[in-house]
């Protein structure tokens, strides 16, 4: 390493010269780096084929594709979508080919912001990636599925990534704090454990954020009479610049959770005191309108279905007008939610039909349904709109054909609701 390469490493932000270079390192996305999991038999065997992270920011997808480039023997080529273009893509290849043919060696495209290429930049690497002589290795924090193009995608082994819990971030936080060689170790810094809380509680599963906040306020808190950079709770909350929150941890919970069980139990005061009583705290609004618009589908559900119209658009209008006008139309939306009938027929429903999809599995597909009919099928499919709109005929596998999951409550809209499938009108 020169002179100015040893330089810039130095002068880099905290959360790049922390970094982790080891799987054992990594922090956070236990679902799918573990000790051996696919992910980390395929990273520690160099065989890992081209894939997709995607997720938050700060939840370690550029880590791990560094990781990736630092345990396997390849070359690895990084470029970022918003500044490079089909020239970049092209020249990568060429060189990855030659490199291939005449070494045997493969070459890593690591691409941030991966979603941002065009059609036509996608399209550039598909043959590479088919040949074996680039293995893309793509990170985004779209969902690839509605932001990329199918043809890339359909190539790729895709992975989600997830918030960092506080525990991972406090973590990270202590060995900031203590490496003497990439952190702050030999700086005497004392991070008081309320600070550090903090720090994990407002980055909200984003690591750079609480890095950057830490380095922030070691960088700019004057040594004390002891000789020592303490960092308490008062300088992370300049740091980070959001003010904690009015109350503690479980509190926090036990409030949310109150305000979740009054809308279960049609209580509009008590909906409208809670969530008044969780933003004058510090809660994030928008954090309540989701929760709201949860128990729209799940406690009220098919009763009322204009509760989760109008818990949506109390989101969006927090959204674009933030407080205070905002909450207007949110307690509008909280006091609906509350006066509506109340049904559970939707969760009900969804879990008797996620626990069969998962422990039975039975994927074959009637034949009258199938895209292509074939020629050994009993009867054929039935055009509803031939019939007025409804006819009887099986739309489940065999083994659940009889199978019924939605079952109406008594209550609201639902009530009177006959299913047509219960009287088979065959």
């Amino acid at each position: 390493m020169d002179l100015f390469t040893e330089n810039a490493k130095l002068n880099a932000p905290l959360y790049e010269r922390m970094r982790p270079n080891t799987l054992e390192e990594f922090l956070g996305q236990e679902h799918i780096v573990y000790p051996n999991s696919l992910l980390s038999r395929a990273i520690k065997s160099d065989m890992l084929g081209s894939c997709i992270f995607f997720g938050p920011p700060g939840t370690g997808k550029t880590t791990l594709a560094h990781i990736i480039t630092q345990t396997t023997h390849s070359k690895y080529v990084k470029l970022n979508a918003v500044s490079s273009g089909v020239a970049d893509a092209k020249k990568v290849i060429d060189t990855a080919r030659q490199d291939f043919l005449l070494y045997g060696k493969k070459t890593y495209l690591l691409l941030d912001e991966c979603h941002r290429w065009s059609k036509a930049q996608s399209d550039s690497v598909l043959s590479a990636i088919e040949e074996g002589c680039i293995i893309f290795i793509g990170s985004t924090t779209e969902n690839p599925y509605t932001s990329m193009t199918r043809a890339i995608v359909s190539r790729c082994r895709i992975f989600e990534f997830k918030p960092l819990s506080n525990n991972n971030i406090e973590l990270a936080l202590d060995r900031a704090v203590q490496d003497k060689e990439r952190g702050f170790g030999k700086l005497n810094v004392e991070l008081t454990n309320d600070a550090k809380k903090h720090f994990a509680w407002v980055a909200s599963g984003d690591l750079r954020c609480a890095m950057n906040a830490l380095e922030l306020a070691v960088r700019t808190t004057p040594i004390d009479k002891n000789g020592k950079i303490v960092i308490d709770k008062t300088v992370a909350e300049q740091s980070i610049q959001k003010k904690s929150m009015s109350i503690d941890e479980d509190m926090y919970y036990d409030m949310l959770s109150a305000f979740c069980k009054s809308i279960r139990g049609s209580d509009a005061d008590a909906g409208l005191y809670w969530s008044s009583r969780l933003i004058n705290a510090g809660c994030d609004p928008l954090l309540i309108a989701r929760r709201l618009i949860a128990h729209c589908s799940e406690d009220i559900g098919m009763a009322d279905s204009n509760a989760l119209l109008l818990a949506i658009s109390a989101l969006i209008a927090l959204q674009n007008m933030g407080l205070p006008e905002g909450n207007i139309p949110l307690a509008h939306a909280i006091i609906y939610a509350c006066e509506a009938p109340k049904s559970n027929s939707v969760i009900l429903a969804l879990n008797e039909a996620r626990n069969d999809a998962e422990n039975i599995r039975d994927d074959r597909v009637p034949n009258h349904l199938k895209n292509h009919q074939t020629t050994d099928f009993q009867g054929k499919y039935k055009y509803p709109h031939n019939f007025g709109g409804y006819v009887y005929q099986q739309y489940l596998p065999d083994s659940l054909k009889d199978k019924i999951y939605y079952k109406p409550s008594t209550n609201g809209k639902e009530k009177g609701l006959v299913r047509k499938k219960v009287f088979k009108d065959k």
